[in-house]
């Protein structure tokens, strides 16, 4: 049984209804949906989505994930970056963030479509500020360049667990090691955009694992760090080891802090895009 501090409420059902209408309306994804988020009753109440682009089925199967996969056969809705931008406009969002799943198959991974897709947003909502969360392009530095060509304010991509744990519940095809190369690559090719990468605590790591990643990651130039609980999207992915007491968030978000991150987001409930625009405007106004 999930413990009660992991109940999520509403905040706004007039919110979430106009959510569901425009997300129907222009036939897109949002990784809330996909991912069985547990927040997202309370942030489309709030207005707030993440885009999921270029489609609903994975090339990868993480063993933590409820995306689907499969091989989609190089198919891209060309008409999507356009639709993504009409969406902003009409929910009048000033954040927006992005995602997508793998696509393998896909030249640089669906690079070009990532920075359309921003070029669009950023045309249609002028001073909308665009969190990119992206695959790892398998590890193509020519495709991470060109979605950092298209002028996100934040990028993200994360590790998800320790390193120790990765080759268990990830897809073989994404490694910690690539991920904290992504990482570095962003900072190297874009020093003035923020990184962000988060981890899934409750898979079976050691206060010690937390530590390294976190070390590692703040090695790698991430910016802001996000922690939250791992819960089971249901019986096909792995069994959650242990939750852990919202006491124990806090005390990690502290111990962040003091490692030197620049912000950092921690909670049973968090996922990475949780109070996204939040944490930008702190790191902005200082």
């Amino acid at each position: 049984m999930k413990p009660a501090w992991l109940r999520v409420e509403v905040s706004d059902v007039d919110g979430l209804k106009r959510m569901v209408q425009i997300l129907s309306q222009h036939g897109l994804y949002t990784v809330c949906q996909s991912a069985r988020c547990p927040n997202l009753p309370r942030c489309w109440g709030a207005g707030t989505a993440t885009f999921m682009i270029l489609g609903d089925v994975c090339t990868r199967s993480c063993r933590f994930c409820a995306t689907r996969t499969g091989w989609p056969g190089g198919r891209v809705d060309r008409d999507e970056p356009g639709r993504i931008a009409r969406a902003v406009r009409e929910l009048d969002l000033e954040y927006v963030v992005l995602t997508s799943v793998d696509r393998d198959d896909l030249p640089e991974g669906g690079a070009a479509h990532w920075a359309e897709t921003i070029r669009n947003v950023k045309r249609a909502v002028p001073g909308v500020r665009v969190e990119a969360l992206i695959p790892d392009f398998s590890g193509k530095r020519e495709a991470i360049g060109k979605v950092l060509d298209a002028g996100p304010d934040v990028v993200g991509h994360n590790v998800e667990t320790v390193r120790r744990l990765a080759p268990r519940v990830r897809d073989p095809r994404a490694s910690y090691s690539r991920s904290l190369e992504v990482l570095r690559t962003v900072k190297e090719l874009s020093p003035d955009t923020f990184t962000k990468s988060s981890l899934i605590l409750g898979l079976g790591e050691t206060e010690e694992e937390v530590r390294e990643a976190m070390g590692d990651l703040l090695a790698a130039g991430v910016d802001i760090l996000v922690l939250g609980q791992y819960l089971r999207p249901g019986p096909e992915q792995v069994p959650v080891v242990r939750y852990l007491v919202p006491e124990e968030f806090a005390r990690w978000e502290e111990e962040a802090r003091r490692m030197g991150f620049r912000a950092v987001v921690a909670g049973p409930l968090v996922r990475t895009s949780y109070r996204a625009a939040q944490v930008y405007r702190e790191l902005v106004c200082g």
